[in-house]
């Protein structure tokens, strides 16, 4: 075994090299990452070296051998795979882990994402739902030094910016949400899909799932004339303008 090949064979599912490709296959099914689409990138916490999908692969069928390593401090690569080229994502998730201190970065090409992106203009909104209580505010306990979630009565805002030719060149837009929304673990990108981060492999796909959840039910209440940001109790009002 060559020395690369060390950083991604390991027993261990949870090793970066195993569970990049589980959550692939994982987010295949959910078809996120269907036709090579999307894409995951983690920092391993032992090495802190960048574990990347590569661009072109089929999510479902990736396996270890298929991973680009790259080492954090240098940004070179330490393995590279032969039958693949980089992802074009690659810039964005390490605009991730370098101003928003990411342990793990997702890419899908969710269709909710793209509905919604289709639906609302500059963020998608919504408020007032249980699951919204999944996404962090941003804000930290300092006591605890624990990140505080949204609550119940709270507004989750979600920017949304154009799509580019190539995903590499979005790079210029995510840096501005940086900016205009600090608190936020997300950027959905029109008519392409939605990156969302966090600071471990295991919260960054709780952030996606909750979100992705959050989406599809603003599309359904969208379907039904309520305003997904509506004010508790306003939803019957619009229900009965839906009915007229």
């Amino acid at each position: 075994m060559s020395s690369s090949d060390v950083l991604i064979h390991s027993d261990d599912p949870r090793h970066p090299a195993n569970l990049i490709c589980t959550l692939c296959k994982q987010f295949f099914y959910n078809d996120w990452c269907t036709g090579t689409g999307g894409g995951i990138s983690m920092r391993d916490p032992k090495t802190n070296y960048y574990y990347l999908a590569p661009s072109g692969v089929q999510k479902e069928q990736m396996t270890p051998e298929d991973l680009f390593v790259m080492d954090s401090q240098t940004l070179e690569y330490l393995r590279s795979p032969k039958l693949y080229k980089p992802s074009a994502c690659t810039p964005l998730f390490l605009a991730c882990y370098q101003k928003k201190n990411a342990g793990a970065i997702i890419h899908t090409h969710s269709q909710n994402a793209v509905m919604c992106s289709l639906i609302f203009d500059d963020e998608f909104r919504i408020a007032n739902i249980e699951q919204i209580k999944a996404i962090p505010s941003g804000k930290f306990d300092p006591v605890t030094k624990k990140s505080i979630a949204l609550s119940f009565f709270d507004t989750l805002k979600i920017p949304i910016i154009e799509n580019m030719a190539h995903e590499d060149e979005l790079i210029d837009d995510l840096h501005k949400t940086f900016t205009n929304y600090p608190d936020t673990c997300a950027v959905i990108v029109r008519r392409h899909g939605i990156f969302v981060w966090g600071p471990t492999i295991d919260k960054a796909k709780i952030f996606n799932e909750a979100i992705d959840y959050l989406m599809e039910l603003a599309l359904k209440m969208y379907k039904l004339g309520i305003p997904p940001d509506c004010g508790i109790g306003e939803e019957k009002e619009h229900l009965k303008l839906y009915r007229k």
